[in-house]
Parts: C-alpha cells; structure tokens; sequence
C-alpha cells in the first residue's frame, strides 16, 4: 500500500512560488510620484524707513551740586531723609545761630553808635557852617570849620561801614539754614548732627561736604561716536537744509526690548579727541517718573540717514546657510515648480519683518511660510497670500490662491 503524506509538501511548495511571483511582479509595478507641497509665498513690502546708528553711553544729572557749609558752626538739625527728592529751596540743614545772633546783634549796635556819631558831627558842622558864612563874626576859623567837616565825614563812613557789617552777619546768619539750590534727589548725609563742620571761603579742599544733589527730569545721555560717522551726521544735516529742528533720538534700557523712549539730540563737543579719535554727544530726556537714574548705562538709536523705500520680508522667510542668508523666491505662473534661492544681505528688524538691503526686488515672490517642507530639486505649490482686511470692516481675510 503506498502512502499519500509525501504529496502535501510539494502542494505546499507550488503554493509559496505562487505567492512570491505575485509579490515580485508587484515590486515590478511603477510607484505614484510625490504629491508637491504647499507653501505661501507674499511680494515682499516696501515701506519708507529710516537708518540708525547704536551707540552705548551713561546717563548724566544736567544738575549736579555738592552742598557745602558756607559758615563755621555746629550742625543742629538734618531736615531730611536720606535719598529723598527734594526741592529747590528745601531746607537741609541747620547751622547753630546763636553765634551769628550774637554778631548780627553786635554790628547793629555798631551801626547805632556810628549814626549817632555822625548825627553829632552833622549838628556840629550846621553849626560851624552857619558861623563861617557870617563874614562879620570871628567866632570860628577856617581851620575849624575843616577840621569839623572832616570829622561829619568820617562819622559819615563810619556808618556806611557798621552797615556793611550788619548786612554780613544777617549773611552769616541766613547762612545758617542750608536750603537746596536744584530740584532733584538728594543723597545720604555726610555728617550727623553735633559735629562741627567747616565753611568760608576756603573752598572744597577745607570745607565740609554735607551732602551731593542730582536734577532728575529732565536728564542727560552722553555717548561718544567715531569721526567718520560724525562727518556722516554733518552731510546728514546739510541734506535736511539745517533747519535748526532737534534730531529725534530713541533710547532703550539694558532691559528693555527695542528702543521705546524717545528724546532729542541737544549738544556736539566742539572738538574731537586727539587719543580716542571719537567726538562726545549729548542727547536730552524727560524723566518726570525718575526711571533714569545718572550713571546708568543705555543704548542710543540716532538717524544716520533721510527717509527712503526699503524693501521688507517676514524674518521667518529668511533662511540661513553657514555664514550667509537666504530666501526661497518661485516664479509667477503655472505650478507646481521647484523654489529658487537667493543670497541677500540684511538690515534691522521692524514690527517683525527684516530689511533686506541687497539680493531682493519688490516684485520677487518670497516664500514666506512653509519653508521646512522645501527640499532640493522638490517641486512645490505656491499660494499667493492675500492682505488682511482693514481693521473695524466686519470682514475676513480671503483664503490664499496659487501664484500666477
């Protein structure tokens, strides 16, 4: 009797060739070509702008003065904290008066006893006067008559001299109270109550120093510049006609984004410096809120050219390959086609589009989104993004349509 196992093996086997010549011709079939895919492409915007220099520079007080003692005393009284704004006319400190009391007091009594003195000679000289001019009297000569004249006149200098001395010590006296000659802040005090501090005329070297105050608003930024672009500012101004209008300036703090407070450019130094080869200028701010504080360092925006037509793209359409940017332009017609790249050269940043200086016209259409799905020699579908609708019409936006 024969058996029928060893017929299922080559059945199995005719199955399994089966299946793989169907998989080979299947392999053998042509695949669908990649579907293209889209990006957004904008002309890119022209815009009127403006080109800026940045500089670093530090804030200065318009007002700084050190508060000097101007009479010899006793410090009696400190009227006011520490760090606090003050005010033109302020008082500060006080001086012990009773001293300067005592001298006001004394020249006062000076100048009583002069004019009492020179009331006497003025009496004494009508006297004489009246005798000399009776030409039949000989009760008086000439010699007398002078000598009581000169004494009318000395007594007369003697009060314009007792005078002089009362009017100095109400000086000293009002000296005593030290008042604030700016408004601004005040710093801490140099000297507590109780200690004697030095005044007068000898100046700074002998005097006590009290304390230092700062105008606060408006204030100062200095900054230096190189002489190239000094000379650049000067053609600058002579193309604009000089016409004695301040040059807008715009100033941002080491925290701030941008350039946010705007000020005026009110002072160039007269000469440039012979070591650093830069110029010192002077821009002014109002500072009514003392956020800027003297000493503070900032960054500067000044215009270094007219108004002209730049042309703009969104900073995301911009590409970069080592060193160099570019950005992805496709032509107007049919589609699907592979983008072209362009090398260009790029300015500063406004409201987030970038200034493209070279490399760009205005009637190249920029890929301006979908960049990551560009691949080299990959054909892709543009769609021309539309502007927005006005803002307050109540509309929307198209939906973007194929480059043509």
């Amino acid at each position: 009797m024969i058996s029928a196992s060893p017929r299922f093996p080559l059945f199995a086997l005719a199955l399994v060739g089966l299946a793989l010549a169907g998989c080979s011709e299947q392999n053998k079939a042509p695949q669908a070509a990649p579907q293209a895919a889209p990006v957004t492409v904008a002309k890119p915007t022209v815009r009127s702008v403006t080109d800026y220099d940045e500089y670093v520079g530090r804030f200065t007080a318009v007002d700084l003065v050190q508060v000097y003692a101007r009479v010899s005393g006793y410090l009696q009284s400190i009227n006011f904290t520490d760090g606090q704004l003050v005010k033109q006319g302020d008082l500060l400190f006080t001086i012990d008066k009773r001293p300067f009391q005592v001298a006001l007091d004394q020249a006062q009594a000076n100048l009583a006893k002069a004019q009492a003195d020179l009331d006497f000679a003025q009496a004494d000289l009508q006297r004489a006067q009246t005798l000399i001019e009776d030409r039949t009297s000989t009760a008086i000569s000439k010699q007398t008559f002078d000598q009581r004249l000169q004494t009318e006149r000395s007594a007369r200098a003697s009060v314009t001299g007792a005078e002089a001395a009362v009017h100095s010590a109400q000086l000293d006296l009002e000296f005593t109270d030290l008042r604030s000659p700016v408004t601004g802040r005040i710093g801490d005090r140099k000297v507590s109550v109780g200690n004697l501090v030095t005044g007068g005329a000898g100046g700074a070297n002998t005097n006590t120093l009290l304390a230092t105050i700062v105008s606060i608003d408006p204030i100062y930024f200095e900054f230096t510049y190189d002489e190239a672009s000094f000379l650049r500012y000067q053609r600058m101004a002579k193309q604009m006609g000089e016409n004695g209008k301040p040059i807008p300036v715009e100033l941002g703090l080491i925290d701030d984004k941008g350039f946010p407070h705007k000020g005026t450019l009110n002072f160039v130094d007269n000469q440039i410096s012979t070591e650093t080869g830069t110029i010192r200028g002077r821009a002014e701010f109002a500072n009514a809120d003392a956020t800027f504080t003297p000493g503070m360092f900032g960054r500067i925006r000044v215009p270094s050219s007219t108004p002209h037509d730049a042309v703009l793209v969104p900073d995301v359409a911009i590409g970069t390959e080592q060193t160099r940017k570019f950005v992805y332009v496709m032509q107007p017609g049919d589609q699907p086609q592979v983008p072209q790249m362009k090398y260009v050269t790029l300015g500063r940043q406004i409201d987030g589009q970038r200034i493209i200086n070279s490399g760009l016209t205005k009637d190249d259409l920029v890929v301006v989104n979908g960049l990551v799905r560009i691949r080299p020699g990959a054909q892709v579908i543009g769609k021309l993004e539309q502007p927005a609708a006005p803002a307050g019409t109540g509309t929307e936006a198209p939906a973007a349509k194929p480059a043509n």
